[in-house]
């Protein structure tokens, strides 16, 4: 049962990645705070859940993505491009009065009833871990985690889109003086963050179900893992996501009175020991 426990953990705690990962890039450039990223998600399951419906999987897996990722450079030109200098406040609305818009829209396309998506035939099986066996779908998953994780970091480090993007987090106008067209960058990386929000969706589609309240089971979870690993701070939201993976599956199991809190004793405290969070910066 340990061993089941731990891999379930690890399988949330990659699908927080791939969800979280776009989260913390949209924050950290745009400085936005977006409670739309959950209904993102979900609007990405729905696309996928139809797309597999008329194809198959492998074809929703690519074209729901795209879809989000369009939809993202559209919502950074004429939204959080107008926001980012707002109050917060106004922001926080505005997101919020999105995610309303997004959730009516789904309900009002693919109704209320909870659906479901089959994973691909060849990942219909189980993996003999041991003597244990583990569903070879939730092992892709912890896969496209880690691959979501290790291309978001070599891509940061190593390519130039990367570098501007690092430059622009810190320092947006000397970028701009220095040539950068920070407006195109912010919307590549909005359309990449909305993209794995989609993605994610898609990907948690055959084993969780699909209904119009999906969006708020994970949304809570994703900004616990992007403020206790420091906003705008991928390294961050990639430890806090398999801890909080961790801390759900064990504690649903051995403190079921307690795992609903249980996130948020670990925000707090981490906010307590330090209140950048994991990785953030203490100025």
């Amino acid at each position: 049962m340990l061993t089941i426990n731990l891999f379930n953990g690890l399988v949330y705690g990659a699908l927080l990645i791939i969800m979280c990962s776009g989260l913390a890039l949209i924050y950290g450039l745009r400085r936005v705070v977006n409670f739309a990223h959950g209904s993102l998600y979900m609007l990405g399951a729905y696309i996928g859940y139809s797309v597999a419906l008329r194809y198959n999987f492998w074809a929703a897996l690519v074209a729901a993505p795209a879809i989000m990722a369009l939809l993202g450079v559209l919502l950074d030109r004429y939204g959080f491009r107008l926001l980012q200098d707002r109050d917060p406040l106004t922001v926080v609305l505005v997101t919020f009065g999105l995610l309303l818009v997004i959730e009516d829209f789904v309900q009002t396309t693919w109704g209320k009833s909870n659906l479901s998506v089959e994973a691909p035939a060849v990942l219909a099986t189980s993996i003999d871990f041991f003597g244990t066996p583990l569903p070879a779908y939730r092992v892709a998953v912890i896969g496209v985690g880690a691959l979501v994780a290790l291309g978001l970091t070599a891509w940061l480090r190593f390519s130039k889109a990367g570098v501007f993007v690092r430059a622009a987090s810190t320092d947006p106008t000397t970028t701009a003086m220095q040539g950068v067209n920070t407006d195109a960058l912010s919307a590549g990386v909005v359309g990449l963050g909305t993209a794995l929000a989609g993605l994610a969706g898609v990907v948690a589609a055959p084993f969780l179900s699909l209904s119009p309240s999906m969006s708020s089971d994970v949304i809570i979870d994703s900004f616990v893992v992007v403020v206790v690993g420091g906003l705008g701070s991928l390294a961050g939201a990639f430890v806090a996501a398999m801890v909080l993976g961790m801390v759900q599956s064990l504690g649903a199991v051995y403190l079921p009175d307690l795992s609903a809190i249980l996130p948020f004793v670990i925000m707090v405290a981490v906010l307590i020991w330090r209140p950048a969070g994991f990785a953030g910066s203490r100025t």
